[in-house]
């Protein structure tokens, strides 16, 4: 693999999911990322996105300190050997040091093709980013199922692609004394390219990422029947059940109700773990929930090293005990 000469290459690149004029949650956190990124670096941060009704998101990113975002106008929603094309152009005649992409279905197939055609290294589901002295991008993330946190550097190549799972970065706030230079563009597809014959949109259920309250069920809980508690639990206070992946493994829980690295990132306003030791993969998936009430028998279990609200109890005392306090204060008979 050629070295890159780093002095051709500077600025950070924000990829912007867009579906059909609305902009993906996770591309506004990206945009946060870069900002705080550029404190260290002094880069100029630029966008990109590709899609139908662009100016509705142009209207989205204004007030966001953006120098330069390029839209382009397609005829068809994602589409990959387009998308990647077009990123591809993008990126050869801007020559960002850094580009980010949200770890989603779309951005997980769009990156490793453009880190393939730039002969470049990319490190997914990233929880943490970085620059150090040298002025490279230090990729963290989970390894060895969870056990460790590796700390990842793009040294010779550019650019340095990342992508960051949807709940793991925080936005920042507008402002409208912030300009940004749009650059608009029309895509054509075309004929050799893959037709897509049918698209059939899903109307998809909010789920755990989208919740405002989360009570977490861990390897503590000794019976499958004992979830019913949680769920009443969660019932009470308007939140979602989820799980630690020791559940999902046994079958008790669903994949999509999963936190974790190898489940969802979520990042409520207030999380109840109910027998969840803590491990690494697992916190990876919630670190920047606000307020966190852990129960745990075991003092020295690792969620209490994050728990806003420790709890130190068994949970089949502490939940019925909340359950009865929740409903004698609402009324409940």
């Amino acid at each position: 693999m050629k070295e890159a000469n780093k002095r051709e290459w500077s600025g950070i690149l924000v990829y912007l999911e867009c579906y059909k004029g609305k902009l993906h949650a996770a591309s506004e956190e990206l945009i946060g990322e870069a900002v705080r990124l550029s404190q260290v670096s002094e880069d100029l941060i630029y966008v990109a996105g590709i899609g139908q009704h662009m100016e509705r998101i142009q209207e989205a990113l204004d007030g966001y300190p953006v120098a330069k975002a390029y839209l382009y106008e397609s005829e068809d929603e994602y589409e990959s050997p387009l998308y990647t094309k077009i990123m591809a152009e993008c990126i050869e005649e801007l020559k960002p040091a850094i580009v980010l992409v949200g770890g989603t279905y779309e951005g997980r197939s769009l990156a490793p093709g453009l880190a393939v055609r730039f002969q470049t290294g990319l490190t997914a589901d990233c929880t943490g980013l970085a620059i150090n002295e040298e002025g490279n991008l230090v990729q963290s993330r989970p390894a060895f199922g969870g056990n460790i946190m590796a700390d990842i550097v793009t040294q010779f190549s550019r650019p340095q692609f990342a992508t960051v799972r949807p709940g793991v970065m925080q936005k920042v706030a507008k402002n409208e004394q912030n300009v940004t230079e749009y650059v608009n563009k029309k895509v054509k597809k075309e004929s050799k390219e893959i037709e897509i014959i049918s698209l059939k949109a899903e109307k998809l259920e909010k789920g755990i990422t989208e919740a405002e309250i989360v009570i977490v069920a861990g390897r503590g809980v000794k019976k499958k029947e004992d979830l019913e508690m949680l769920k009443e639990l969660a019932g009470l206070v308007g939140g979602k059940l989820a799980s630690s992946r020791a559940l999902v493994e046994k079958g008790w829980m669903l994949p999509k109700e999963q936190i974790g690295l190898s489940g969802n990132t979520v990042s409520p306003d207030y999380m109840i773990t109910c027998g969840v030791s803590g491990t690494v993969q697992f916190m990876a998936g919630m670190k920047n929930t606000k307020n966190i009430i852990a129960i745990n028998e075991d003092p020295k279990a690792r969620i209490f090293e994050i728990a806003h609200y420790p709890m130190v109890g068994d949970l089949y005392e502490i939940v019925p005990e909340l359950i009865r306090i929740i409903k004698e204060r609402r009324g409940d008979r």
